[in-house]
């Protein structure tokens, strides 16, 4: 039997509904990160207007009816009638996907925004919208509910010759159903960064809703960075020791390509951290500007070495990564039409950048570090020492292999494995000690669960080199049982074992520690397992509350005392607390922690790969000072259950 397939089945969605339909498509997602985009959209349309020399202020607002407001000070948003759509310029950007000054229209230059999907994929997703448009002395407003206009644009005079753009939203909660709150760090972070990638532009972040930030006054923050990209260096090495003090700046346009680099290499490092931008856009899965500069900066410091004797004929060239050992590095470009690429559409695919940053870099390193050789020794010194190191890693990488190779089984003997051999659907369960590993190793379903007890705590990778690395039984145990490679060679997710690599610790500081150990691991040694999301942490429950025949989980002191607060005041209940995973029976220990169907488990993003970086060195690092101020800062506001580093 056939159904009928005609004309009737045909949707035609009108406006802003397919938006409102799948939204995924354009937001990415519907939850926190698809939230939060709405608020970049609006701001990147700001930022675009800086880009083009029209725009040096910028403020955000989160406001107590859970609103967000973004104003400029702009040429604002052409109000006059659009040819085609009969309608002011204003309302079509707000209700035509893909309208804008963006699109060979000779309005900008470059823009960056999230690849084009514009203010009205917001204004559909957004339970109501208001936009304020200053221009040729007039102030003009119009309101949507939906995507839908609440009546004519209406215009009045202004008294100054003001111009800009406000727009306030409400996300809808239809739509975002799991999330409506905005985070203020989220936003921070992003804010940051964009005023760090665009020197001179000035942003004001304030967070008005006074419940939430449990305070009396706003919390208001300004950005603004007269030196660009290079204060974004000094901030993330702020608790590292320099190589050498002045930050390496190269900045410059060709063939239409605007290019900025920013390089300090530093002495208490033994990973890089390079971080590309396009358009203003993360390029976290990289592109030609990054290879560009990879590759000019590995030539270089060679052609120097070189010349200065410090490799010698018959000596072998240095690799890519001896040369940007403890190198942070900034590149930003912007380019006038961009081609992204990628699942995630956030790596660049423009061929010619790669030639324009090569040897535009190439030439402006060569020269400066010519006029300063001495930071060109430190740097070849530092290189040099690297490569060395890099060579008894080798040894001691070679060693684990033919070990591996000669015992009946490369996998640890400690790994209780899962049946299933399809990575898809297992997962490993990384547990501190025997007496956790026991319940856990009980209490799973052997199908897909796969347990691997870690004795005592791992090297700290922070303050380790390579060849202790590869030489520490946990670590072994670690590459061996996950099917890494290893560190420095390309990552393969075919080679990966599980796609939910779970860290499940005690509830306590130790356990806290430990689970740190491990993300510094995986963040240093192999950060691509936790940039395609394959890194979880597994949320056991702190307190078990029984009043009779009944008994609830919790998770928390507040959902404890919530529980309790629900009983009669004369109830005879009982509170076991539960001080590790040692404690708990293979029953409970499935039933609130390893049960997929009543499991919480956290997926480790990388939202912010250069705090992330910074917060690692701060945590991990040798200095102790900046452990100090960080612990005090932060230590009374966070609860050691919400303190997910």
């Amino acid at each position: 039997m056939t159904t009928g397939y005609g004309a009737d089945q045909i949707q035609v969605l009108e406006g802003l509904e397919h938006v409102r339909k799948r939204p995924g498509m354009y937001i990415g997602s519907t939850g926190a990160r698809g939230l939060h985009h709405l608020v970049y959209e609006v701001v990147d349309n700001s930022v675009d207007e800086a880009l083009a020399g029209h725009c040096t202020n910028i403020e955000v607002e989160l406001n107590p009816d859970g609103s967000c407001r973004v104003q400029d000070d702009g040429r604002g948003i052409p109000v006059d009638t659009h040819t085609k759509t009969g309608k002011s310029a204003l309302e079509t950007v707000m209700t035509v996907l893909g309208a804008g000054g963006k699109f060979g229209g000779g309005g900008y230059k470059v823009s960056g925004g999230l690849h084009g999907v514009g203010v009205s994929v917001v204004n559909g997703l957004s339970e109501w919208l208001d936009v304020t448009v200053w221009r040729d002395k007039q102030v003009y407003t119009q309101r949507y509910e939906r995507g839908v206009p609440q009546g004519e644009l209406k215009a009045q005079p202004s008294k100054d010759t003001q111009t800009g753009t406000a727009v306030q939203f409400k996300p809808d909660d239809t739509i975002f159903t799991t999330v409506t709150e905005f985070d203020y760090i989220t936003l921070s972070g992003r804010l940051r960064e964009l005023a760090y990638l665009n020197a001179g532009v000035k942003i004001t972040f304030a967070d008005n809703r006074l419940e939430v930030i449990k305070s009396e006054t706003p919390q208001v923050e300004v950005y603004e960075y007269k030196g660009g990209i290079r204060e974004y260096i000094a901030y993330m090495n702020s608790d590292k020791q320099p190589l050498h003090e002045e930050i390496i700046f190269v900045q410059g346009e060709r063939n239409n390509v605007q290019v900025e680099v920013a390089l300090q290499w530093c002495t208490d490092a033994y990973s890089d951290n390079v971080l590309g931008f396009a358009n203003n856009i993360r390029t976290v899965d990289g592109g030609t500007h990054l290879e560009g500069l990879k590759a000019v900066l590995t030539r270089t410091m060679n052609v120097i070495a070189r010349k200065r004797n410090k490799i010698k004929e018959h000596e072998p060239n240095l690799s890519g990564e001896n040369v940007r050992e403890g190198l942070t590095a900034v590149i930003s470009v912007k380019v006038p039409d961009p081609e992204f690429e990628g699942q995630t559409k956030t790596k660049l695919g423009n061929t010619e950048v790669r030639g324009i940053v090569d040897s535009f870099v190439g030439e402006a390193l060569t020269e400066y570090l010519e006029f300063h050789p001495s930071i060109a020794d430190a740097i070849l010194d530092k290189a040099i020492q690297a490569f060395k190191a890099a060579e008894a890693a080798r040894h001691a990488r070679e060693l684990v292999r033919r070990k591996s190779v000669l015992e009946s089984s490369p996998l640890p003997g400690k790994l209780a494995d899962c049946s299933s051999r399809d990575p898809r659907e297992s997962e490993i369960y990384l547990v501190e000690g025997d007496s956790a590993g026991g319940s856990a190793k009980q209490g799973r379903d052997r199908r897909f669960q796969a347990i691997l007890p870690l004795r005592g705590k791992i090297l700290n990778i922070e303050k380790t080199d390579d060849a202790k690395i590869y030489k520490n039984n946990e670590v072994q145990s670690l590459i061996a049982a996950l099917g890494l490679g290893v560190k420095g060679e390309e990552f393969d997710s075919n080679q990966l074992r599980y796609h939910r690599i779970v860290l499940m610790t005690d509830a306590d500081v130790d356990g806290a520690h430990i689970r740190t150990l491990l993300l510094t691991f995986f963040y240093r040694y192999q950060r691509a397992l936790i940039e395609q999301g394959f890194i979880y942490i597994a949320c056991p429950p702190l307190y078990k509350v029984e009043r009779g025949r009944n008994h609830y989980y919790c998770y928390s002191d507040r959902e404890k005392n919530k529980v309790i607060s629900q009983f009669p005041d004369n109830a005879n209940y009982t509170i076991q607390r539960f001080k590790g995973l040692g404690e708990m029976m293979p029953q409970q220990l499935w039933e609130t922690t390893m049960n997929p169907e009543s499991r919480t488990l956290k997926q480790v993003e990388i939202q912010d790969a250069a705090e992330a970086d910074r917060i690692f060195t701060i945590l991990m690092g040798d200095r102790v000072q900046p452990r100090r101020e960080f612990i005090e800062a932060y230590g009374s506001k966070l609860e050691l259950m919400d303190l997910d580093i």
